[in-house]
């Protein structure tokens, strides 16, 4: 059984964000969708099941257990794995061939003793070596990049597939977070001139995410890796009238539809309060529409006031604080437009009936779409549409 609460997965809509992601780079760039936080909210599965349909070369996690999730349902692309995993999930990596990050002396000879304790043979097991360029995060310096390698390469049961770096500011257009970008990029690119005195070669070489992917094509390097804007949303600032006065025509559409039903029609005279904290009272006689929706499904608390709904094409706001699985919406006084039972569209693309999307809803609640997006929860079902 269905619960009315649902989310619909316009699957013609990734396609298109895909294509349009292949057609901007060029023919030899690989393609890494980042499918980690269930798919941005979208659902992992569904979501890498459609990206390998369309011929993308890697998929991205976060964790071990997603990308062993993605196995289980018959993914057969290359997982990369974009966080650290611990010496108990090492033995996982190997069998479901799930490709990691690694740097640092420690991490590395811990990963190689896991992998000569699986392998009977001399199988080399693929990792990718991580350098910090400047996010601050993971990864080892450009510097000791070669240093690195040499020890992935000499284990018996390891070897450098590729290296990865992140931009910390790439979605900022402006001149002193775009320098920082191109001071990360020339960075990275002495980590891999370091790898190569080494004698080594250093595999897929991967720096761009969204932002970069977008607005500096020159550093597209072996691979990219595209998260929002698979799912049809531009990197905060890199937004599509910035591309455009660039002359980069990149046509996103928004993936995914979040939607409920109308379950009850409670009529409130002047003066009552709605929800907790009793933050809103009517300033008039006015009718509430409840929906099954709240901050459990990923509505955050925070969207009101200020978060309006989309009920048979017209705008109706949300009343009160959302609560845990509920919210309020006002539809006026004996509006013959609402009835129950009636769909009720959150945020999606304009052929959902949505009048508002996941940068609307992060405008109000002062966030990003990213967060808006995978903090749907689990209990909310993916549907292909």
């Amino acid at each position: 059984m269905i619960r009315c609460t649902k989310a619909f997965i316009y699957k013609e809509n990734l396609e298109n964000n895909i294509k349009q992601i292949r057609n901007f780079v060029k023919p030899n760039v690989k393609i890494c969708v980042a499918v980690k936080a269930d798919g941005y909210g979208h659902n992992a599965v569904l979501t890498a099941q459609l990206a390998e349909e369309n011929g993308v070369d890697y998929l991205a996690v976060a964790s071990v257990n997603e990308g062993i999730e993605l196995r289980k349902n018959g993914i057969k692309a290359n997982i990369l794995l974009l966080s650290l995993c611990t010496p108990l999930e090492m033995p996982d990596l190997f069998q479901y061939s799930i490709t990691p990050l690694i740097f640092a002396e420690e991490n590395i000879s811990c990963l190689s003793t896991a992998a000569d304790n699986y392998f009977n043979n001399n199988d080399k097991f693929p990792v990718f070596l991580a350098v910090d360029t400047g996010m601050g995060r993971v990864g080892c310096y450009s510097c000791d990049a070669g240093k690195e390698a040499a020890l992935i390469n000499n284990s018996k049961h390891l070897k450098l597939a590729g290296m990865c770096t992140h931009f910390a500011v790439s979605d900022s257009v402006s001149p002193e977070n775009q320098k920082y970008t191109k001071l990360q990029f020339e960075d990275f690119k002495k980590a891999i001139e370091n790898v190569k005195s080494m004698g080594f070669e250093p595999g897929i070489c991967s720096c761009c995410n969204s932002a970069a992917l977008l607005n500096n094509p020159e550093m597209h390097l072996d691979m990219v890796r595209p998260g929002i804007i698979t799912y049809g949303y531009y990197p905060d600032e890199v937004s599509e009238e910035y591309l455009k006065s660039k002359g980069c025509n990149i046509k996103l559409k928004p993936v995914l539809s979040l939607e409920t039903q109308v379950v009850a029609i409670r009529h409130f005279e002047k003066g009552k309060s709605v929800s907790y904290g009793r933050t809103w009272s009517t300033d008039e006689e006015t009718d509430i529409a409840i929906i099954p929706i709240g901050y459990a499904d990923g509505l955050l608390r925070r969207f009101s006031p200020g978060l309006v709904v989309s009920i048979n094409g017209k705008k109706y706001p949300v009343r009160g604080r959302i609560c845990m699985d509920q919210c309020m919406v006002d539809i006026g006084k004996d509006n013959k437009d609402v009835k129950l039972w009636d769909k009720v569209v959150i945020f999606g693309p304009e052929e959902s009936g949505a009048l508002c999307t996941a940068d609307d809803l992060a405008a109000i609640g002062n966030t990003i779409s990213y967060e808006v997006l995978t903090s749907i929860s689990k209990r909310v079902e993916k549907i292909i549409h």
